[in-house]
């Protein structure tokens, strides 16, 4: 019976050490931009915030196969709202592109890839919407995340809500990754 034990968690070892290199080319986001705190750059520009309300770069790379298209979407768990808040949500982005440029999340400069598209954040307005947590709350999470997708595209619009463009997402990813930053107002 220990003989029979001792090989099943030998093989169990081996798999797992095995099975550990799969991972080696997990899907990752980065940013040159972003830190484990937000800066004046990625924080909004009204309601009592003094920020410049400017997307970060994102850079993704090592994509499933099967990737047809890919979306961004920045929430923020914590907030005061039921369901927190979304500060931006691109979607339609072509499987050949691998980031996004400082400033994209603003529709208007033409920084977004060609045929993405930015929907309706909680704010109420397309693109990014920074930061801006109530005065003395503790600080947020924002949770800046990419999803390939094994579609190339939602069949949504701009004036998509956010729950519509999470539930398509949702039930077309193959895989994510994401950037968590932390910020607040004393």
């Amino acid at each position: 019976m220990n003989r029979r034990i001792k090989s099943f968690f030998t093989l169990a070892l081996a798999w797992l050490v095995c099975a550990g290199g799969v991972g080696a080319d997990q899907f990752v986001l980065t940013s040159k931009d972003l830190g484990p705190g937000l800066t004046r750059m990625q924080v909004f520009s009204g309601f009592g915030c003094n920020g410049e309300n400017i997307s970060p770069s994102l850079s993704w790379s090592n994509a499933p196969d099967g990737t047809k298209s890919f979306a961004v979407t920045v929430y923020d768990p914590d907030a005061p709202k039921a369901g927190g808040w979304w500060h931006w949500l691109i979607f339609n982005i072509p499987a050949n592109v691998s980031g996004l440029a400082a400033g994209a999340g603003n529709p208007g400069n033409g920084l977004a890839p060609g045929g993405s598209i930015q929907s309706l954040n909680d704010f109420g307005s397309r693109g990014f919407g920074g930061a801006c947590p109530p005065k003395g709350d503790r600080p947020h999470r924002y949770i800046f995340t990419v999803y390939a997708l094994d579609v190339p595209s939602l069949g949504l619009d701009q004036n998509a809500l956010p729950s519509e463009v999470k539930h398509m997402i949702d039930s077309h990813t193959l895989a994510k990754a994401s950037i968590v930053s932390i910020y607040g107002r004393q």
